[in-house]
């Protein structure tokens, strides 16, 4: 019973599985899996499978000949569809065409309107903007804003593009500024090397007035050369960089442009302006201690020169951005401050090779600034001014190297001992005399080594003024004028100085005085060789009219003038030295066998001076010796009126006159020859005459020719006769202690009193 109805239970799910559809055989297969006999439904299952497999292979056996048949027809059938596709395909390809080909007509048509937008956007253009070609840039924004996109205004990309133009603009804008502040700060650190270019073109060229307009090169068609301008400086002038080279001044013009086509010119010309104007202050701001070196000056000047060309060549190349009137305010500017701070720091210089070299470099730096056309005429006369300076340098200079070789004279004549000296001596100093040219050697010259060196030290002088005023646009007839007048100052000042400082210090002897008199004598003979070595080397003759003339004569007059003073006051010092050794015994009773020790002394000493005296012009021989003679009497006779001397002695009168004899021996053996006859004796007149009357007491004579021209006492002043004979009537009283028991003594008192009572009597009739 249990076996029917599985064996039941089994067909129905085999009919289930057969009609059912897959999707649903789940629940049928798990009620299989679910039962007892799971083995023998297998069994079932596939006894049916073998069923239908044996009715398959009968249906496709009756079948397969028509399904032959059929693969036979679709075979033909395919050729012909396929035909008929490739015509349906083609009948769409060209309806596609035709569209296309509207497609491409239409967008031609819209892309010619948006083209330059879309190309410019596509093309990195954007980009471009913010590159260093900003202006082909700025082109192309003008040309987008006001050509392409109105074209194409009802697209949004061509507004937001319109949009961005603006910013674009204002960004190009401040690149450019940014771009204009590094060139300010560039030319700024480069103005130095800029201008010392300058300069060294200038200087190795050689040019005055050259007018340059280009910074590259300066231009060399502008520059005259000249026939000194050697290979060798000409290889280094092409080797110089120029000042492009230096600095790129395409930032200026670029942002120029920028600002020109942005329609904000006048504010780009204001900002550049106002930022040189700001540089100039800083580069005319010397340093402090800009004076002690040549550099300090040079750096100076390389910094001007180069902001001016600079200046030049933007007012040369932009049309407009600067012009002539703004840097020649700017170079008004710079000239007053620049002059201002020369005079100011060339003022502490006290070296005059310093102050050359300074000239020689302002003349550099206004020959080259000159060249770019401004004008330089207030340097030349600031050039002036500080030749003044310089000259007073030089006067101190040579004021030190006159003293010394002044103090290391030894004045002596020079000696000589073959002919090379002689010929070395008179090549540097003027000097002939044939006389002593015949004598054999050793010989000497008449003067000391001071004269040529100084006659050396002022030609050097003279050359040093020759130097300051080169380059200077002077005429030859202004250096001429200009030397002379230095050459004045140095020698009537600066020599005299030294001269008159040599002869009036200390400890200066009587030889050393006589040698600066030959000395002096012989540089005054030599002033007119210095009128003509000027001449030479200025080619203006002496004798050109309103010609300035040496004074130098005078100089060595005057010096030689002092020196014999100062011989006759250092002889009148040795005399009064001689006088203070005198030892009178003024009351004694009798003069003693011979003059006194120290006049004897002092004679032998006059004697040895004179005989020095031989090579000094004659009248100054004579005149220091009658000078002496006259200083002696007046010595001698103020010694025995003085009023220490209460008492003089007939004998200590005696004694006195056998010494004024001894002097008059000296003066009659002509110490010094020119005198004639007893010329000399005059200067004891006064004292002969005086003591004649009183050894010879010969009163009556002289009371009676008193005032008579052929009175042969005329030289004795009565106030002097009083006074003498006051002191010899005081020894009378006292001395003579029993005169008044001597008749002739009582007499010759008697008589001393009426001499005397007649002189006062003859004293107050002059005086009334």
């Amino acid at each position: 019973m249990a076996s029917v109805e599985a064996a039941a239970e089994h067909e129905r799910i085999l009919r289930e599985i057969e009609s059912t559809d897959t999707n649903c055989i789940g629940p049928t297969l798990r009620s299989v899996y679910d039962g007892q006999e799971h083995g023998l439904f297998m069994d079932k299952l596939e006894g049916r499978i073998r069923n239908h497999d044996r009715e398959i292979e009968k249906m496709c056996n009756h079948h397969f000949q028509g399904f032959v048949d059929s693969i036979t027809e679709l075979l033909k059938v395919r050729g012909e569809a396929q035909k008929l596709k490739v015509c349906t395909m083609g009948h769409d390809c060209s309806r596609w065409c035709r569209l296309q080909q509207c497609n491409i007509a239409a967008t031609i048509d819209k892309l010619s309107h948006c083209l330059p937008g879309t190309l410019w956007e596509g093309a990195g253009h954007q980009h471009e903007c913010l590159n260093p070609r900003y202006y082909p840039a700025l082109r192309t924004l003008e040309q987008l804003e006001h050509t392409c996109l109105p074209r194409a205004s009802h697209y949004r990309f061509c507004t937001i593009m319109a949009e961005n133009i603006l910013v674009l603009r204002t960004q190009i804008r401040d690149i450019a500024m940014s771009d204009l502040k590094d060139f300010l700060e560039s030319i700024r650190k480069h103005s130095d090397k800029i201008g010392e270019t300058a300069m060294k073109q200038v200087s190795l060229q050689g040019v005055e007035g050259t007018s340059c307009c280009s910074i590259s090169h300066c231009v060399q068609s502008n520059w005259s050369k000249t026939d000194s301008l050697n290979e060798e400086k000409s290889q280094i002038f092409h080797s110089l960089p120029g000042a492009q080279d230096l600095v790129d001044f395409s930032p200026v013009y670029r942002c120029l442009h920028i600002y020109t086509v942005l329609g904000a010119r006048d504010t780009f010309e204001s900002y550049y302006r106002k930022q040189r104007r700001k540089q100039a202050r800083l580069v005319l701001q010397p340093h402090s201690n800009m004076h002690e070196t040549l550099d300090g000056y040079r750096m100076f000047f390389n910094h001007i020169v180069g902001f001016f060309v600079v200046e030049d060549h933007v007012l040369h190349t932009t049309r407009g951005l600067v012009n002539r009137a703004y840097v020649e305010e700017l170079w008004e500017l710079a000239l007053s401050k620049t002059i201002a701070a020369l005079r100011t720091h060339s003022s502490y210089c006290t070296d005059p090779d310093l102050v050359l070299d300074l000239k020689n470099l302002i003349v550099l730096f206004a020959d080259t600034l000159q060249g770019y056309g401004f004008l330089v005429n207030q340097l030349f006369d600031m050039l002036l001014e500080m030749r003044e300076q310089y000259g007073e340098i030089l006067l101190k200079k040579w004021s030190g190297t006159f003293r010394q070789i002044l103090d290391q004279d030894n004045y002596s004549p020079i000696p000589v001992s073959m002919e090379e000296e002689y010929r070395c001596i008179v090549g540097q100093f003027p000097f002939q005399d044939p006389e002593l040219e015949k004598l054999p050697y050793p010989k000497k010259l008449p003067f000391s080594a001071f004269v040529p060196k100084v006659y050396v030290q002022v030609k050097e002088f003279i050359y040093a003024c020759l130097k300051f005023s080169e380059d200077l646009h002077l005429s030859s007839t202004e250096i001429d004028d200009m030397i002379r007048k230095s050459t004045n100052l140095l020698l009537t000042r600066t020599l005299s100085n030294c001269l008159q400082y040599a002869i009036k210090k200390k400890n200066v002897g009587l030889a050393e005085l006589v040698q600066i008199i030959i000395n002096t004598t012989h540089l005054e003979q030599s002033c007119h060789f210095l009128e003509g070595f000027i001449s030479n080397i200025t080619n203006i003759p002496p004798d050109t009219i309103n010609a300035t003339k040496l004074y130098g004569m005078a100089t060595f007059k005057d010096a030689r003038h002092t020196a014999e003073e100062e011989i006759y006051t250092n002889l009148n010092q040795k005399i009064d030295q001689f006088l203070q050794l005198a030892d009178y015994d003024w009351i004694a009773p009798q003069a003693g066998s011979q003059a006194s020790d120290y006049l004897s002394d002092l004679i032998a000493f006059l004697c040895s001076t004179f005989a020095v005296f031989t090579n000094l012009p004659g009248k100054v021989a004579q005149t220091a010796c009658m000078s002496a003679c006259k200083h002696l009497s007046t010595s001698l006779l103020q010694l025995l009126l003085e009023a220490d001397v209460r008492q003089v002695s007939m004998g200590a009168l005696q004694q006195f006159n056998l010494d004024v004899k001894e002097c008059e021996r000296f003066a009659r053996a002509g110490p010094v020859p020119g005198f004639q006859g007893d010329t000399l004796l005059l200067a004891f007149i006064d004292l002969r005459q005086l003591l004649d009357l009183f050894t010879q007491w010969d009163w009556s004579t002289y009371l009676a020719d008193y005032g008579r021209p052929t009175c042969k006492y005329l030289r004795v002043n009565p106030h002097t006769a009083l006074a003498l004979l006051e002191k010899m009537k005081d020894t009378s009283r006292k001395n003579n202690v029993f005169a008044q028991f001597r008749k002739n003594e009582r007499d010759k008192q008697k008589l001393i009193d009426t001499v005397v009572k007649q002189l006062r009597n003859l004293i107050s009739t002059q005086q009334s």
